[in-house]
């Protein structure tokens, strides 16, 4: 969770300058086009820095009205900053009015994709959030108002829930992950406050945070959290978007090294994620970003050399449905065991997250991510999907490439590196 001085920062950024989830194909609405990646805390809106932005891999920053043309220079998109983004705005005539009028300005050009609107909101204001997405939505319906969440270790007065008034949680209630019980509070509250959020404020996208790696441990809540936005993001038919930790700007945090941010990566995209965001990537030496005082650091080239890889993934991803997310023991907390009739049964010495896709209801695809981030593991996996031959992205051209014919048992054996992820399908 990010502390109230962001705010301030992000303010100060501005005025100086700076999953199946479907993405929504209504004609009048927001639709997603790629896989989104992403970042907090952006440049100052230069062509010197949006130049490396796009060199990074990156495809989405953020700016004021006047980064607009900048970014539009680099092939990138912008998540528009603005003091007027606020529901306050709403009750101010003549605010109202210049926020009529920068939209206006901005919703036909070639850059836009967002605007940002708050992080962290507790449910109390989601009713006022709703009316200024509404208002956005009204006036320029094709692109996305922006709104982070919570992670799950927020407590009740962050999320503005109640445990014990979260009874609708139960109706839907997730009795089939793992060390979750009927009265969990922490996923009661959790799943009233996502509940709320998507009733009230009717988003076109699900984003949210969540910092896994402590300098003394790794969290416990981390598949929680992704399942429990999985799920209702699949509830909403909506994408959803993760943002994951690239600094230390919390005392109790690590940095994490290349395998882990590879970890934090391919989990999130075999849980069907549609967007991935660092956090952080600009800002001064407390926060340990990708860059402090705009020297880039030593994890920048490997946040680069992954975004160049999800860049790959991404078109595939798109095209698919997330149909299902399993682990193989021991479950990690809020994981989910594989079914005895899963389509591809995992078996080796580690541990592996399994995720299914398809384009219809039915699984053609399969993506199996090492939950090992220290070690390189194998796994044998027995494909029953139909069709004859198994094929697999190459994350260098992003193109589909034969890997074997399958006969018999249908067997394949999977090298995976420390906490990374490969992407199949089956076909005829």
């Amino acid at each position: 969770m990010k502390n109230n001085w962001w705010s301030a920062f992000l303010l100060l950024v501005c005025v100086c300058g700076i999953a199946g989830v479907e993405s929504p194909a209504t004609a009048a609405g927001w639709a997603q086009k790629q896989f989104l990646i992403t970042f907090w805390c952006p440049p100052p809106a230069t062509d010197e820095n949006l130049a490396r932005v796009a060199a990074e891999g990156f495809n989405l920053t953020w700016a004021p009205e006047e980064g607009l043309d900048v970014a539009a220079r680099h092939g990138l998109r912008v998540m528009l900053t603005s003091d007027l983004l606020s529901p306050a705005t709403l009750d101010d005539d003549a605010k109202r009015a210049q926020l009529n009028a920068l939209i206006d300005r901005v919703k036909h050009h070639p850059a836009m994709e967002a605007y940002y609107l708050t992080d962290e909101p507790g449910a109390g204001a989601f009713a006022s959030l709703g009316k200024l997405v509404a208002h956005l939505r009204a006036r320029d319906p094709a692109h996305l108002a922006y709104i982070n969440l919570f992670p799950t270790y927020a407590n009740e007065q962050q999320l503005g829930v109640s445990a014990d008034a979260a009874d609708r949680a139960r109706v839907s209630y997730p009795t089939n992950f793992s060390g979750v019980g009927v009265d969990d509070k922490t996923v009661l509250r959790y799943r009233e406050h996502l509940q709320r959020f998507v009733e009230t404020v009717q988003p076109d996208l699900i984003s949210y945070d969540h910092y896994h790696f402590l300098k003394e441990s790794d969290g416990k809540q981390y598949f929680l959290n992704l399942a429990l936005i999985r799920q209702a993001a699949l509830e909403a038919r909506k994408p959803f978007l993760n943002i994951i930790q690239a600094d230390t700007i919390e005392k109790s945090w690590r940095l994490p090294n290349a395998n882990e941010m590879r970890w934090l990566a391919f989990t999130t995209m075999a849980y069907g994620a549609r967007g991935l965001s660092y956090f952080t990537y600009w800002g001064p030496p407390a926060y340990n970003g990708l860059y402090v005082d705009g020297k880039a650091m030593p994890l920048l080239q490997d946040v680069a050399a992954l975004n160049h890889e999800i860049v790959k993934f991404g078109p595939p991803l798109m095209e698919l449905n997330s149909l299902g997310v399993y682990q193989t023991a021991p479950l990690p907390y809020g994981a989910e065991a594989l079914p005895a009739k899963c389509p591809v049964r995992i078996t080796g010495a580690g541990g592996f997250v399994l995720g299914l896709f398809g384009k219809t209801a039915h699984p053609s695809a399969f993506m199996l991510v090492n939950r090992d981030y220290q070690h390189a593991s194998e796994a044998t996996a027995t494909v029953s999907i139909p069709g004859r031959k198994l094929e697999e992205l190459d994350r260098q051209t992003g193109k589909w490439v034969r890997r074997q014919t399958l006969r018999g048992k249908r067997l394949v054996q999977i090298q995976l590196p420390p906490g990374d992820g490969r992407l199949f399908r089956v076909v005829k």
